[in-house]
C-alpha cells in the first residue's frame, strides 16, 4: 500500500547537475537523449518485458513505483519501448507496487511480440510516444 510521506522531495546535485528524487528506467534511447542530462535515466538495451523485470527488482528492494508500467494506450506487444519511474530512495516494501509490476509482467508475457514487423518510422513514433508519456509524469514527480 502506498503511504503518504510528510518529507518534501528536494532535488540535489550529482556531478554539478540538479537531480531529482526519482529515477527513470528505460530502454528508449530518446528518453536517454532528451532527459538524461537533467534526470537520472537508467538506460538498458533490452526488451519491454526486461525493463519491467528490472523495475520489479527495484520495487522488491524497497523503491517505490511512481508510474504505472502499462501506461498509455499502446499494447506491450506493439511497442518495444518502455520507461518507468521509481523513487531514488528505498524504504518500506511497496506491496501495491510489487503487485502492479507483477501483473504488468504477466500481462506482457501473454502477448506475442509483433513490433519487429514495422517500418523504421513507426519505431520513431513509438519512441516519441513513450518519451511523451514519461515526460507527462515529470511535473507530478517534481512536486512529489
Amino acid at each position: 500500500m502506498y503511504s503518504a510521506s510528510a518529507e518534501v522531495s528536494r532535488p540535489f546535485l550529482i556531478g554539478g547537475a540538479m537531480k531529482k528524487d526519482y529515477r527513470i528506467i528505460t530502454n528508449n534511447p530518446l528518453v536517454r537523449e532528451k532527459l538524461g542530462q537533467d534526470h537520472d535515466v537508467e538506460f538498458y538495451d533490452c526488451s519491454y518485458e526486461d525493463v519491467l523485470k528490472k523495475v520489479k527488482e527495484e520495487v522488491c528492494k524497497g523503491y517505490k513505483l511512481l508510474t504505472h508500467p502499462l501506461s498509455g494506450s499502446v499494447k506491450p506487444n506493439e511497442t518495444p519501448y518502455k520507461s518507468v519511474m521509481v523513487s531514488r530512495k528505498s524504504g518500506e516494501t511497496d506491496l501495491m507496487g510489487i503487485e502492479i509490476i507483477e501483473r504488468a509482467i504477466a500481462s506482457v508475457s501473454k502477448f506475442q511480440f509483433k513490433s519487429d514487423k514495422y517500418a523504421p518510422q513507426v519505431y520513431e513514433d513509438f519512441r516519441l510516444i513513450d518519451y511523451t508519456l514519461i515526460s507527462s509524469a515529470l511535473p507530478s514527480a517534481d512536486a512529489w
